[in-house]
């Protein structure tokens, strides 16, 4: 199971950060950045696996294809949004994490304006 891997890797990962903490403080954060890519790595399959069975299901169902594109770019700015935070947190810098947060959900808005554009003339249109 590929759950059992990535949990043991961050395990094992984890367990190494908090031995070497004390000794080589300056190693923790290169184990922590080498394990996010180890781990986003062994889900890269699984998740090329995710955008085809939506790509396929929104041809199945008629979305415009600028839509759905639009949708798969804000998941993706909020994961890799996510994984940087995480990454200066682990750093012990939380007001650049905080950053990082607040500049992915501007620009998470600035990509969903035409969708939500699209969603108010479709309300209209129903209204009228």
């Amino acid at each position: 199971m590929e759950i059992i891997k990535i949990v043991s890797l961050g395990i094992v990962a984890t367990v190494i950060i908090v031995l070497l903490k004390e000794i080589r403080p300056e190693f923790p954060m290169f184990i922590s950045l080498l394990t996010g890519f180890a781990i986003f790595t062994m889900i890269l399959g699984e998740l090329s696996y995710v955008i085809e069975t939506l790509s396929t299901l929104a041809r199945r169902v008629n979305i415009e294809f600028a839509y759905f594109s639009t949708i798969l770019k804000i998941i993706g700015m909020a994961y890799i949004v996510e994984f940087g935070a995480q990454i200066s947190r682990d750093a012990g810098q939380e007001s650049i994490a905080m950053k990082i947060e607040l500049g992915g959900k501007v620009l998470i808005m600035v990509l969903a304006i035409p969708i939500l554009l699209a969603l108010m003339e479709l309300i209209l249109k129903i209204l009228s």
